[in-house]
């Protein structure tokens, strides 16, 4: 990759969070930090952030934990938070779920694909609905990296499809904490399922 390539980033928040939690027992994830790890040499035009908000109603704690996160997401510099919605059914014996998220970043990333607003896109999910959007933007000539975490048997489609794997490690994060210490506060990004 050539260091003038203009990249954007799309991090789906609910995927990263869990993803974090599962393999790092934390949370507390600086996102302009992780953008800059991920994006290398090259240049950053934006990373977008995609979420649902908790519900205030529903969970008032987890709701106001949430926004002092999300502010500091708004809050870094060329981010762009995007927000879905959790859907409460039969709450709290059910746990809600996500609505909107995964259409949203797809049609960010097509979007921005079409009227060629960066040369190389870089996609935080693990959902394998993103294959096809993926093969979109390498057909319209543009080059997508996939950042995962695990083994790589994990999301083999998106392996197989992305231009380049970025494997989220203990060595990709280093130094992108807001804690020093995992046992310290965690962001709560949202806990929904997709």
């Amino acid at each position: 990759m050539d260091r003038d390539d203009r990249v954007m980033v799309f991090i789906d928040g609910s995927n990263l969070y869990h993803s974090l939690k599962e393999v790092f027992h934390r949370t507390d994830l600086d996102i302009g930090k992780l953008c800059q790890k991920l994006i290398e040499k090259k240049r950053l035009i934006r990373c977008y952030y995609y979420n649902a908000e908790v519900g205030m109603k529903q969970e008032p704690d987890r709701f106001h934990r949430q926004q002092a996160f999300l502010d500091s997401v708004q809050a870094t510099p060329y981010t762009e938070l995007r927000l879905g919605r959790l859907v409460y059914n039969n709450w709290p014996t059910t746990a809600p779920y996500e609505k909107g998220i995964d259409i949203m970043l797809t049609t960010d990333l097509l979007t921005h694909s079409f009227k060629r607003n960066y040369d190389v896109a870089i996609l935080v999910a693990g959902d394998t609905d993103y294959v096809g959007a993926i093969q979109a933007v390498k057909n319209n000539g543009q080059n997508v990296e996939v950042a995962l975490f695990g083994k790589e048997s994990n999301s083999r489609t998106l392996r197989d499809v992305a231009d380049r794997v970025i494997t989220i490690d203990g060595r990709l994060l280093k130094n992108c904490w807001k804690n020093s210490r995992p046992n310290q506060a965690v962001s709560p990004m949202t806990k929904a399922t997709a």
